[in-house]
């Protein structure tokens, strides 16, 4: 892979290029709606333990729970623009996104449970249209000879980024006494796609990769006290790259296709809460997140023929907090009504902002519904509403061919988001 493609493939990953199921819900390209009591409390469900969908945010929950399996899925449709010299761009990604929902529990005896479940914590697609960013596009004339001129490209222009992430989370959880539950288990993480494309070149493949994750629950009266830990992972991406300009192919500027590989960090995260029941029918939450992004800081391309580090990347993103408040009201012995609202600070900063991944901090709004039908069964519904508070972008770094796109002034632009979430899920209890 030629040095300067390379050094653009890996500025683009290393600003959070890689994306699929929406990123639309929180900070970075994080997606913590895995179940649709989450989506329905903005996420402020890691200290409640008397909700099957608290158990993928808390694998301890399950001490609290005989045997269940729920399955559903998380719905996203995200919509971003870009006001730039263009005028006004919106990103043509998938009007709506899909993510899976499965938890299944398992109660062995009074003390132990175990668990396994499916979600996609990690997600981002977005699809600028050539055009959007007019420094990096066009070409110039350029002599290569004292007869010949060639059309050179003015830019790398960011089109296509996708990721789609599935974890795969086995579990154990110990009921050590009436108040406290204690769990332990793994994050499996399968890329199952990751797709990076500009008008220069492409990039495709995928990768695992491996966590674990530790959490507890204590409930005392009234109050129950909630903490999970998910390790960071570095995901091996193994795939492919396309050279997409003949000019620069021919000039020798862009080599042929290859094979290349990438390591992506996924950020470590904790989340703590704090869960009381005002009434009999009434109860409160508030919880903290906190992602570690600034273990997402360097990337490296390394071409798999030669085994040679072809670029490194620094992406210097910042730790980010997360503030969430859910209510839950039991209106009648079988309707429950869920509440919710958090504001997701970003962790990206100026230095290497990327279009690929246009974030900012962000509010969430959040309602939903659980019904019981009766035999163990209920039905639970979800909509959240993702607010990103607008971005304006300005740098004073000019842009070469050749230079990394991100936190150039050939990106300057107001960058705007929203998404509706909706959520459904099947829950069965025996």
């Amino acid at each position: 892979m030629h040095s300067k493609i390379a050094r653009a493939v890996a500025a683009a990953l290393a600003a959070g290029a890689l994306g699929a199921a929406g990123n639309a819900a929180a900070s970075g390209f994080a997606l913590p709606e895995i179940s649709a009591a989450g989506t329905a409390t903005a996420n402020a469900i890691v200290a409640n333990p008397e909700e099957i969908g608290a158990i993928p945010y808390n694998a301890a929950a399950m001490g609290f729970h005989d045997s269940s399996v729920a399955l559903g899925a998380i719905m996203i449709g995200a919509n971003f623009t870009a006001t730039t010299g263009s005028g006004k761009n919106h990103s043509q990604g998938a009007d709506w996104l899909a993510a899976p929902l499965f938890q299944g529990a398992l109660k062995i005896n009074d003390q132990w449970r175990i668990g396994f479940g499916i979600n996609a914590p990690f997600g981002l697609e977005t699809r600028w249209p050539y055009g959007t960013f007019p420094r990096l596009t066009g070409s110039t004339p350029v002599r290569i000879s004292r007869t010949a001129t060639v059309d050179i490209p003015n830019g790398n222009h960011p089109t296509a980024s996708e990721l789609e992430i599935l974890d795969f989370v086995p579990a154990a959880a110990l009921r050590v006494n009436d108040s406290l539950s204690l769990a332990a288990g793994l994050d499996i993480y399968w890329v199952k796609s990751a797709q990076l494309d500009s008008n220069l070149g492409a990039m495709s493949g995928d990768g695992t990769g491996l966590g674990f994750n530790l959490s507890a629950m204590y409930r005392v009266n009234a109050l129950t006290l909630g903490v999970s830990f998910h390790s960071s992972s570095t995901i091996g991406i193994d795939g492919s790259y396309e050279p997409l300009n003949g000019t620069l192919l021919a000039l020798g500027r862009l080599q042929p296709a290859q094979d290349a590989s990438v390591d992506l960090t996924l950020p470590w995260r904790i989340q703590l809460g704090a869960r009381y029941a005002l009434t009999d029918t009434l109860a409160a939450e508030f919880d903290w997140t906190y992602t570690g992004w600034s273990d997402f800081d360097r990337l490296e391309v390394t071409g798999e023929a030669t085994g040679a580090l072809i670029s490194a990347e620094t992406e210097d993103w910042s730790d980010a907090s997360a503030y969430r408040f859910g209510l839950t009201w039991d209106v009648q012995p079988a309707t429950q009504l869920r509440f919710g609202y958090a504001y997701d600070e970003t962790g990206q900063g100026d230095a290497h902002y990327s279009p690929r991944v246009p974030d900012g901090d962000r509010q969430l709004f959040s309602l939903g519904v659980a019904q019981d039908l009766g035999s163990g069964y209920s039905i639970e519904a979800s909509y959240l509403y993702v607010l990103g508070n607008e971005r304006k972008y300005r740098s004073t770094i000019p842009y070469r061919l050749g230079d990394e796109v991100n936190g150039t002034s050939a990106i300057n632009g107001d960058y705007e988001m929203d998404a509706n979430v909706i959520g459904i899920e099947v829950i069965k209890t025996f």
